[in-house]
């Protein structure tokens, strides 16, 4: 068991450092690293993908690499544009709404990735549910033209009858993300007709297995999505998507680039927008977290497996 603490290049998500445990199992590693507010119950489904990934080996691939888009936090044009254009990737991911910054400056970081990327590349917003339905009409227009059109908005409401309101009112593709893997009845999403796209994070929703069989029962195009991982938890949702019958868009897991280092022997990082479907080793001991740290993450680990019932002798 490896706790790792890793910072990031520029703040995301609220936070400045990733930590989380790579485990080592029969099949090989698997990373736990559900973010440090969640409480015990919120990381089982973490443990879980965990186990899954040190335990059983990944499903059959259906392709040998998956298109990725670049992540652009909320930074000035010109980081965006610097980050944009060193990514060799076809697709963005844009950070909007966050908090204390204006329109305006969402508008500019857009135009940034679009100046960049060139005319012909898509760019997607994923405001974090941050705002409320009359907001998301006023706003998302705007978003819109200063992309030159959206590819689509990953979860602009928190809601899922707001999402279907907004999918009916613009004109705008929508993806639903929170209200997939933290409502607890992601089936209401097709129900409500509230998305064109669900995005699919592997360790919030309990593994690739599991997250097959969702996409399954859900129907709907599937973007797989990084939670800030490793390379070893990057591993697992580039498994997910080459395991895909269908993968119209690029997905969102060229997310290692954000990190100043990584524990991995080989980085996933993408080539020529694509990233390969391998499993990934750990080198040495780098990112290792102090001491304090480990044991808080140790502490944890052992909480969230009793609470999820799970023996954990073969990966200790």
């Amino acid at each position: 068991m490896r706790v790792c603490s890793v910072p990031l290049k520029v703040r995301f998500r609220g936070v400045t450092e990733r930590q989380g445990v790579l485990l080592e199992g029969p099949a090989g590693w698997g990373e736990f690293s559900p973010f440090l507010e969640y409480d015990d119950a919120e990381c089982v489904p973490w443990l879980r993908a965990a186990l899954e990934m040190a335990r059983q080996p990944f499903p059959a691939p259906l392709r040998s690499a998956v298109p990725v888009n670049t992540t652009i936090p909320a930074v000035d044009p010109e980081r965006a544009h610097a980050l944009a254009a060193a990514s060799g990737c076809g697709t963005a991911k844009v950070k909007v709404a966050e908090r204390g910054q204006a329109l305006a400056e969402d508008c500019a970081r857009i135009e940034a990735v679009r100046d960049a990327l060139g005319p012909h590349a898509k760019i997607r917003i994923d405001a974090n549910a941050g705002w409320d339905l009359d907001t998301a009409l006023r706003i998302l227009p705007e978003l819109d033209r200063a992309a030159s059109g959206l590819e689509y908005a990953e979860q602009p409401c928190p809601t899922v009858a707001d999402l279907a309101a907004l999918r009916r009112r613009l004109d705008i593709p929508i993806a639903a993300d929170e209200s997939i893997r933290k409502s607890g009845d992601p089936e209401a999403v097709v129900r409500a007709e509230a998305a064109d796209v669900v995005v699919l994070k592997v360790q919030p929703l309990g593994g690739v297995r599991a997250c097959l069989e969702l996409a399954e029962r859900l129907g709907l195009p599937v973007v797989v999505s990084s939670a800030l991982e490793t390379s070893v938890g990057i591993a697992a949702g580039v498994a997910l998507a080459a395991a895909l019958p269908e993968l119209p868009h690029a997905c969102g897991l060229a997310t290692v680039s954000l990190s100043e280092a990584d524990p991995a022997a080989q980085s996933l990082l993408p080539v020529a927008g694509e990233l390969p479907a391998i499993r990934v080793v750990p080198d040495g001991a780098p990112c290792l977290a102090p001491p304090d740290v480990a044991e808080w993450w140790r502490e944890r680990v052992a909480r969230v497996a009793r609470l999820a019932g799970e023996d954990l002798s073969d990966v200790e």
